[in-house]
């Protein structure tokens, strides 16, 4: 049987998306040269991708997308751009020899690849320590921030607006990444729905930096430089959490962390809804259920977390910084974007597994954010209370509604085997590092595995252990990462554009 599934148009657009991954590739060589530092790790990047996205584009001229094509498309960008972006990592860690330099431990193409992997999905997983940040030109560390802000919502936005015409595939490539299903309700041309998502994740972000470079001109935030607020302004919004200190967040002033809680909680809320919210449609956000739950859960969770760190006898932070280390870290990890305020691997094991569990919630659809997301435990958990209730009542009737619309029973049934799914998958790659790093020689104990486990596949970037967040990955064996590249990239695209792409029915049938 031949092959039902068009490869050349996915690739093809595949390559235009590549093409235009030079324009953000300029930044940091530009910063190089200011710098009087070397742009040409960022020159070679910008030559290949541009050679390649041309090569790419070539393949077909109709270059229209079906539901197939935009899953191969999806995944085929996110592995494309990945590549791409480990090129100035992998090339700014060699000398001129072509031997490992002073630049850190980005020099190795694993390392490299799990670096920019991490960004681009916005997993926020580092191979590099504190040593390797000193040593880091900015150019680099502008490199991660800004693939990490790519790796939010731009990668979809550019493939949408560039790719005007593709219409319905628009609509189908948006609602793949987005897990969304009411893009084509904004505008009649999904071009447009993207030029308009596109000006709020922009405007979001240009409003975080004058948040936190207004601290340090009013003298609140000595440390938070332009550099600085630009760099985490990028990734907050982005919910992804690479930073240029080693400390992360925990290297600035209380203000910036509370001024930081509200830039991730707005990154990980549905876009579609901040649109609406900009148009003055108040109600939508009031009548959205998922919203509610998911800004109850953050509560819960928060108070919980703060109410262990508070009745710790062992911790001793007075009420304020309780509050701000607790509700900060709850909020990083159900948002996904790994931030951390404070070396949470030493507070006691209660707020460890609160935090744990934070891991598994994640944001609304439709926003940067990764992990299982608040829509599919809401319809989880009203399917878990409808089934309590037919079993009493076995001859009721009674349909499932999220914000006034009734859940159709397939979606329910999907969203059930995505989430079984997630879960197996997290335990397999759990069971994997355990006995991968035994027989690499070294020692992870089952909770710094199952913790990194769900920290690389739910794309969150801190764990505990050697995986804290004040710790780095690079003490996993090499294998163990290299399947951690695989597991962020997967994750970060919610698992199903990768795994139909092994079905021989999805090319065949």
């Amino acid at each position: 049987m031949r092959v039902r599934v068009d490869w050349r148009s996915s690739c093809s657009l595949t390559g235009t998306v590549l093409k235009w991954l030079a324009v953000p590739l300029l930044a940091p060589a530009a910063l190089a040269l200011l710098d009087g530092g070397d742009p040409v790790p960022f020159v070679v990047a910008i030559a290949v991708t541009i050679v390649v996205g041309i090569g790419l584009e070539q393949l077909s001229a109709e270059r229209e997308l079906g539901q197939r094509e935009s899953f191969l498309m999806v995944a085929l960008t996110w592995l494309g751009v990945a590549f791409v972006g480990a090129i100035p990592f992998f090339l700014a860690g060699l000398g001129s020899g072509g031997e490992s330099s002073f630049a850190g431990v980005v020099d190795g193409p694993v390392n490299a690849l799990f670096e920019s992997m991490s960004g681009l999905t916005t997993t926020g997983a580092t191979i590099m320590n504190g040593w390797d940040f000193e040593n880091q030109p900015r150019s680099i560390l502008l490199w991660r921030q800004l693939i990490q802000w790519l790796g939010g919502l731009g990668i979809l936005i550019v493939a949408i607006g560039l790719l005007s015409h593709l219409m319905v595939g628009g609509a189908q490539l948006m609602e793949t990444e987005t897990q969304t299903r009411n893009v084509r309700k904004l505008r009649p041309h999904i071009s447009e729905t993207a030029r308009l998502i596109w000006t709020i994740y922009v405007g979001i972000t240009v409003l975080a930096v004058v948040v936190f470079y207004g601290l340090h001109l009013l003298g609140l935030a000595p440390n938070m430089t332009l550099f600085n607020a630009v760099s985490h302004a990028l990734t907050s919004v982005a919910t992804a959490g690479f930073s240029p200190e080693p400390q992360s967040i925990g290297a600035f002033e209380p203000i910036v962390q509370w001024s930081v809680i509200p830039f991730m909680i707005v990154g990980s809320t549905n876009f579609v809804l901040l649109y609406y919210i900009t148009q003055g449609e108040f109600d939508r956000p009031v009548n959205s259920e998922e919203l509610r739950f998911y800004l109850a859960t953050l509560a819960f969770f928060g108070a919980v977390v703060v109410a262990i760190l508070a009745f710790d006898p062992d911790i001793e932070l007075g009420l304020e910084p309780t509050i701000r280390h607790g509700l900060f870290n709850v909020v990083s990890l159900v948002t996904t974007t790994g931030y951390a305020s404070t070396d949470f691997n030493l507070w006691t094991p209660g707020a460890k597994h609160m935090l744990f569990l934070c891991m598994f919630l994640g944001g609304m659809a439709g926003s940067t954010t990764c992990s299982i997301k608040s829509l599919r435990w809401l319809v989880v958990l009203k399917a878990f209370k409808r089934n309590l209730f037919t079993a009493v009542h076995p001859d009721a009737v009674r349909p499932l509604r999220v914000s006034g619309g009734v859940v159709d029973e397939e979606t329910i049934n999907d969203i059930f085997g995505y989430v079984m799914l997630a879960i197996v998958i997290f335990f397999v790659l759990t069971i994997f590092l355990v006995v991968d790093a035994a027989r690499a020689g070294e020692f992870v104990t089952e909770f710094e595995a199952l913790g990194a486990a769900a920290s690389i596949f739910l794309n969150i970037g801190p764990a505990f252990g050697m995986a804290g967040p004040m710790d780095n990955y690079a003490g996993f064996p090499t294998s163990s990462r290299a399947v951690m590249i695989v597991m962020m990239w997967i994750g970060r695209i919610e698992i199903v554009p990768v795994l139909v792409l092994l079905l021989p029915a999805f090319w065949r049938s």
